[in-house]
């Protein structure tokens, strides 16, 4: 008789974390660990504490499979907010695809910067405009905040204005409405509020994007033309006729852009404050008021 070949050794899960860190890391990407926790949790459907506590449990083949299926699309530089399908902002889980941008940390300042801007006036039905919308992030952000608020969000891609509604329904934000058009180009005031995240890289400087944005972010959500300050001409442009006598218009800023886009506004009519910085100390949000 024969002897009886061995088995493989099954990898346990604290293994399997090891090994994806380690293929991360050899891979480029800036937080391995990090990510190899996300995703071997996302592919067994374990959440962060009982991942740690299964960490002596074997992988099956099925498992393993699926880890490496997402190794492989991590290891292609696709972000792990693409690859789970959702991404957390403001508190908010929101669903995203590939016609929306990922809601970043920075872009939070606009939302804190909006919030700051009508701290006075929270609890009046107030009404709201995000003009390139995409996954709804900062209106829906902002109607959490503001519970008499109505918003309107705008977009011209149709798939991300689905995103939208989808994720407005999800957090049962009735209160919110999404249109198709480029920016405000649809819109009729007046709002009291109106903010936008848009695209401002310049267009000679969209492949020297890392991976994660060049290869998977829309194309049209970051490409702001030549100098990057096409929309905020387009927005400089609608935003005065739109805004109700005091009314606020906030927007997100590329690096360097604070002081073009403030005069572009000043230009318009618009009185800008002082740009609010985001976490890493870039001055991110820029806050404008029509005095009149």
């Amino acid at each position: 008789m024969g002897a009886v070949a061995p088995q493989a050794k099954t990898m346990t899960i604290a293994e399997a974390r090891r090994k994806l860190t380690a293929q991360l890391r050899e891979g480029g990407i800036e937080t391995p660990e990090l990510d190899a926790r996300i995703l071997i949790g996302h592919a067994l459907g374990l959440d962060h504490a009982a991942l740690a506590a299964a960490g002596d449990r074997g992988v099956d083949a099925d498992e393993g499979n699926a880890i490496a299926t997402l190794a492989h699309r991590r290891l292609a530089h696709e972000p792990v907010a693409r690859i789970l399908g959702f991404k957390e902002f403001w508190s908010l889980k929101l669903a995203i695809d590939r016609a929306t941008l990922v809601p970043r940390p920075e872009t939070e300042t606009i939302v804190e910067a909006a919030l700051s801007a009508v701290a006075t006036k929270r609890s009046q039905t107030l009404r709201v405009a995000d003009l390139g919308t995409g996954s709804g992030a900062i209106l829906l952000a902002l109607l959490t905040e503001l519970p008499e608020a109505f918003g309107v969000g705008t977009d011209l891609d149709p798939h991300a204005l689905a995103a939208a509604r989808a994720n407005a329904r999800r957090l049962s934000l009735t209160r919110a409405a999404f249109i198709a058009c480029d920016m405000a180009a649809a819109l009729r005031g007046p709002f009291d509020l109106i903010v936008s995240n848009p695209p401002y890289i310049r267009s000679d400087d969209v492949a020297t994007l890392p991976p994660e944005v060049r290869l998977f972010d829309p194309r049209p959500a970051v490409d702001g033309g030549a100098d990057g300050l096409d929309c905020y001409r387009a927005i400089a442009a609608g935003a005065p006729a739109l805004l109700a006598p005091g009314g606020v218009l906030v927007v997100e800023l590329g690096v360097g852009q604070a002081e073009p886009v403030a005069g572009l506004f000043v230009a318009a009519g618009l009185a800008p404050s002082s740009p609010r910085a985001d976490l890493n100390g870039v001055p991110r949000a820029l806050v404008t008021r029509k005095l009149q």
